[in-house]
């Protein structure tokens, strides 16, 4: 109950510093939520309000903001019958700002359009064809490890195993790191899951030997056992998609942006030889 109240509240805040966005997908039906003397309000702009949300709230069901939404929007809709009625509808500053508004939607409409041509699902495709085809699948150790304080109880848990110790044993005995109750099993790690020091070291070992010196990092001295190493598995399409589009989005945009400055005529009076250059 607490968190509903403290979610009204923070929303009810939010509601009103946000203008209205481009409608959302409306359902099938766009049925009338309310009317307000004789306007109605139809689902899909109470949705689109949603949209017009910061990124918190549009992650939450539509059906759970729903009467909150409407309920701003019937106060909404009240204000500008008022404001209507005051003859604001002619007034300077609103059309100033309302021309402002409709600058920042036909650039936001007309970049969104310029990229859906080329961001399309194929193009993605063919990104993640050829970032297969360079990028070599990283190098994977399953290694375990001993975590101690101090050089000297790291080389006498190596001279331990020198004498036939158990790894394992070891690292459930005398390791001071979490990994110590289960035998000091760090898995599968690639190069770069790691602090370089302890990387390094492992990732120039054989499977089955262990470090004969200890290996010094910020966390302490450790003595390294290397299980086994294996090539990692490639990402899937899926599972890089997102990166891949928004890197070639933000290229879309660059190059969009670009095109349009060079065939235009642009004076910018707070231009230095440094910002002109990063544009």
């Amino acid at each position: 109950m607490l968190r509903k109240t403290l979610l009204a509240a923070s929303l009810a805040t939010v509601l009103f510093a946000s203008p209205a966005m481009a409608q959302d997908s409306a359902p099938a039906e766009d049925k009338v939520l309310a009317t307000v003397n004789g306007e109605k309000i139809m689902e899909s702009e109470v949705r689109a309000t949603q949209q017009g949300l910061p990124a918190q709230y549009r992650q939450y069901p539509f059906e759970a903001l729903k009467p909150m939404l409407l309920d701003r929007e019937i106060s909404q809709r009240l204000m500008t019958m008022a404001g209507e009625k005051a003859g604001l509808g002619d007034d300077a500053e609103v059309k100033d700002r309302v021309a402002a508004m409709k600058r920042r939607i036909v650039a936001e409409t007309y970049l969104d359009r310029e990229i859906a041509k080329v961001v399309t699902d194929e193009a993605v495709k063919e990104r993640y064809d050829a970032f297969i085809k360079t990028n070599e699948p990283e190098m994977q150790v399953h290694a375990r490890h001993i975590l101690l304080k101090t050089e000297e109880d790291a080389k006498a848990v190596i001279k331990e195993l020198d004498d036939g110790a158990d790894f394992a044993a070891l690292a459930k005995e005398k390791s001071t790191g979490p990994s110590g109750p289960t035998g000091g099993d760090l898995g599968f790690f690639s190069h770069d899951q790691m602090v370089p020091e302890f990387a390094e070291a492992a990732f120039n070992m054989e499977p089955g030997s262990y470090s004969k010196e200890p290996v010094k990092t910020q966390f302490g001295w450790h003595v390294i056992k290397v299980e086994e190493t294996k090539k990692g598995e490639q990402p899937t399409f899926e599972e890089k998609h997102t990166e891949l589009a928004a890197e070639m989005t933000q290229e879309t945009y660059k190059k969009l942006v670009a095109d349009l400055r060079e065939k235009a005529d642009v004076d910018n009076t707070l231009e230095t030889p440094d910002t002109k250059k990063s544009n």
